[in-house]
């Protein structure tokens, strides 16, 4: 699937973690804009391209935006990957890194992590207590380690404003997946002490994101990608159309 105007790219999910196995498929997460003409018509562009092998998810830059407004932890890891991980890194993507914390605000911060690792446990809760094939014990341990690293990745955002991508310690992550998948109820006990942490430590983030920083990016998105030539047909357009 080709793509064009793709402003920012880079590697995501488990490699990007450090909790990546032998055999892991390389998830890959990125921003493009739509020709700005193109948003102006009756039939707007997809919004969103997925492709499987290769693993990627591209957004249209209004789109992402939205879901990082939303505090999308999926959607945030974007602009904040170790450099060594991105792979298409433009100006303007270069421009949405240096306003990362204007999409920051507390209380979607705290609800988007705490709600998505939520559902991460609320798919262990339904697979009983443990005796199932080794396929779903598998995706069961992965579904840990991911409940265990959003509780952890949103506390420190919570408190310093800044996103952990890359895990500590990799190893305590599998355990606490193996541990889990003998025995779903183990995660309770995580989730309630991030709930707590939550509660109870300040925050350093705003009440509120700074959307208007926000939209003056996406606003230069959008000039940029208004070309001369569609200026010139609108130039033309409204002289045709005088008496």
């Amino acid at each position: 699937m080709a793509v064009a105007n793709i402003l920012l790219s880079g590697v995501v999910g488990s490699t990007a973690y450090g909790l990546a196995h032998e055999g892991s498929d390389i998830d890959r997460l990125g921003m493009f804009a739509a020709p700005t003409e193109a948003l102006h018509g009756l039939r707007t562009p997809k919004e969103s391209h997925v492709t499987t092998a290769p693993d990627r998810t591209l957004h249209e830059a209004a789109k992402w935006c939205r879901l990082a407004l939303g505090g999308n932890p999926t959607a945030m890891e974007l602009v904040w990957l170790p450099d060594d991980l991105y792979e298409v890194r433009t100006p303007l993507g270069e421009e949405l890194i240096g306003i990362r914390t204007s999409f920051l605000s507390a209380g979607r911060v705290r609800d988007a992590y705490l709600g998505y690792a939520t559902q991460q446990f609320r798919r262990l809760e339904g697979r009983g207590d443990g005796s199932f094939s080794a396929d779903t014990r598998k995706r069961t341990a992965k579904h840990a380690r991911h409940l265990k690293r959003l509780c952890h990745q949103g506390l420190v955002l919570y408190t310093t404003g800044r996103l952990e991508i890359r895990v500590e310690d990799p190893e305590e992550y599998h355990a606490f997946g193996e541990r889990v998948a003998a025995d779903p109820s183990a995660a309770l006990p995580l989730l309630r002490h991030y709930g707590a942490a939550f509660d109870e430590t300040p925050t350093v983030l705003p009440e509120r994101p700074d959307e208007a920083a926000v939209e003056a990016w996406l606003h230069r998105v959008r000039g940029a990608f208004y070309t001369a030539e569609t200026s010139a047909s609108c130039s033309y357009s409204q002289a045709s159309s005088m008496p």
